[in-house]
């Protein structure tokens, strides 16, 4: 048999390394250059060589055996009892090595694009294209980096941040040695029609790595070039989106919220032309890329693409891939299985809202290509966290009718899952249709029960009292009409006493309750609240503030805030960034760093002329 020398080569230092089989999304034995040349997924055979000094990635281990499928025209050859490596010649697609582990099933892996070039076009009969990243051409800055992430998350020691190598893995400069970086196809509603196939047009999956927990994390860059999904795209984020992206992904873990993780961000010198506001006035910024992180990338639009392509084998092997891997609850030999998994997505996605909602987070742009099946926050595009209370909220200026408004959301949650059981019905039979239907009716409940349990937490109660609903009601209307700020008025809640509320006392440091007490109708709700909060059985006022520190924070990632550290990163000045990591970490905690900032007092007044878009 015939083996080309690089293949040799390869094999040589695979096994004779004692490294064991390196997986298809990177490996544990080092890095190599990510290809140049106008072909980024085409690289030619032998372009890479085995590194020296990546001594602290090589025990790290990526993998993608249960996401792609092996081409038939190979040929299996087992190598004791726990790596196997797929070798042979190729046909009609060019040879790949790929590695099975026992902690991946064969079996659930999909096909990819037949077709290797990476040019725009329409996409069919797979799940992934495979596409490497794009390097950029000039200097490329670490500017900052989720050490939390690193070492609970990838099982990293934090000190793998200093490395070159790091650097160039995380800016999509190198790949891990055997890498077939992914870019992932499906389509979506956008703004409430059908838009056909989308896909991810500038990330690219570039390992899936399960660390000491047993947890399986994909990871992911963003911002890292042009793949067969970037319609009229260059394949580029800018520093100020991907700056939003890392740190509010972060800031929303440590508020309690199911999203995905950033693991970095970079920045490079490279030009990337943005028209932000679609005015016309086209600018210049420089290219960033987030590696980011979830337990699963797969989408609602992820099974709408192939229900709407007539592609009803895959869109069930996926569908039972995403069942096994992510909803162990479900049996797979349960013949209800897809009705088991639309309930839960149906309650979980209830609960990611409502959560949004305690917060006073608004996405931007709920489209089902955004709306993860995991029910996590993916995608951070033109969010906003509220200000003052306003149920109309819409913190994206490319939202002319204010579809995504934050008092909507639970409706488009709604119209989302309805698209859902669209795309899930062609595997139903007439029965579980029926059910799935009465299921989505019950989403409605599902939310008010959260929203109103999120709530009641929010505002110190114990136990049950049917007034409850009427208070939280109540107060959000009297923040509504005095425009109160969302996130203080809670956190003032907390930390003001009983007595000082009973004497409608309220001191200078509570502004967001002296702007509410300007309502007439505050002295009423706060009798009412009082009463209320006498019936906690076994509680007390120092209880019932400490117990509320803990849901109500003190720090969120006010645009503003976000603004302020763009702006000076603009000028390679990343401390407000480092700053904002820090803070959002303990956003429950008064911290004297954050006081200092003014993060607790009243947004600025040019706050409100901020604006955000969907141009990232």
């Amino acid at each position: 048999m015939w083996w080309p020398p690089w293949m040799a080569a390869w094999l040589a230092w695979a096994w004779g390394a004692g490294a064991g089989c390196p997986a298809p999304l990177g490996a544990s034995g080092g890095l190599c250059q990510a290809p140049l040349g106008p072909n980024a997924s085409h690289p030619e055979p032998g372009h890479c060589r085995r590194p020296r000094g990546a001594a602290d990635l090589r025990a790290w281990r990526l993998s993608s055996g249960s996401l792609r499928e092996k081409t038939s025209s190979w040929f299996l050859r087992l190598r004791g009892d726990h790596h196997c490596i797929w070798t042979v010649y190729q046909l009609l697609v060019r040879s790949v090595l790929l590695c099975c582990t026992t902690s991946f099933r064969c079996g659930d892996s999909f096909p990819v694009d037949v077709i290797q070039e990476n040019y725009v076009r329409n996409v069919r009969n797979c799940i992934f294209s495979i596409v490497y990243p794009t390097p950029f051409k000039s200097r490329v800055r670490l500017v900052a980096v989720s050490e939390e992430v690193l070492e609970n998350i990838l099982d990293l020691d934090r000190s793998v941040k200093g490395t070159s190598d790091f650097l160039q893995f995380v800016s999509g400069g190198k790949v891990m040695l055997g890498s077939v970086p992914l870019a992932h196809r499906y389509g979506g509603h956008q703004f409430g029609s059908w838009a056909g196939q989308l896909g991810d047009g500038r990330a690219h999956l570039v390992g899936v790595y399960t660390n000491r927990h047993g947890e399986r994390w994909e990871l992911q860059l963003k911002g890292s070039g042009k793949t067969p999904y970037s319609r009229n795209g260059d394949g580029r984020a800018v520093l100020r989106s991907s700056l939003r992206e890392f740190l509010c992904s972060e800031a929303m873990h440590y508020l309690g919220i199911p999203t995905s993780r950033a693991a970095s961000l970079v920045v490079s010198d490279d030009d990337v032309w943005r028209d932000q506001f679609y005015h016309g006035d086209i600018k210049k910024e420089r290219g960033a890329i987030v590696l980011r992180l979830a337990k699963s990338w797969f989408r609602i639009g992820s099974l709408e693409i192939l229900a709407h392509s007539g592609e009803l084998d895959l869109q069930r092997r996926l569908l039972d891939f995403i069942i096994r891997e992510h909803f162990p609850s479900i049996a797979m030999n349960d013949s209800n299985r897809y009705l088991e998994f639309f309930s839960t997505v149906v309650s979980e996605t209830a609960n990611l809202i409502a959560l949004w909602m305690s917060v006073g987070f608004a996405h931007g742009v709920c489209n089902t290509d955004n709306f993860s099946l995991l029910s996590i926050t993916i995608d951070y595009g033109p969010f906003g966290f509220m200000d003052s209370y306003d149920p109309n909220f819409v913190p994206n200026t490319s939202d002319d009718e204010k579809r995504y408004k934050i008092g909507n959301q639970a409706n488009v949650g709604l119209f989302n899952l309805s698209k859902l059981l669209q795309a899930l019905k062609p595997l139903l039979d007439s029965r579980q249709k029926q059910l799935a239907s009465q299921i989505l009716e019950g989403y409605g409940e599902h939310y008010y029960s959260r929203f109103t349990e999120l709530f009641k937490t929010k505002l110190g109660f114990l136990g049950e009292s049917e007034d409850d609903s009427y208070l939280i009601a109540f107060l959000l209307k009297l923040m509504e009409d005095t425009k109160a700020d969302f996130t203080m008025t809670f956190r003032h809640l907390s930390e003001i006493t009983e007595d000082e509320l009973k004497e409608l006392h309220i001191p200078e440091e509570f502004w967001a309750l002296q702007d509410l007490a300007k309502h007439k109708l505050f002295s009423e709700w706060v009798t009412m609240y009082l009463l209320r909060l006498n019936h906690n059985k076994g509680d007390s006022d120092t209880k019932r503030r400490t117990r509320m520190t803990t849901v109500n924070p003190r720090y969120i990632l006010r645009n503003w805030m976000a603004e302020s550290a763009v702006q000076k990163a603009h000028l390679n000045d990343f401390s407000e960034v480092h700053l904002l990591q820090q803070i959002l970490q303990h956003p429950f905690q008064k911290q004297q760093a954050a006081e200092k900032a003014g993060y607790s007092l009243r947004p600025p007044a040019w706050a409100k002329d901020l604006k955000v878009s969907c141009s990232s």
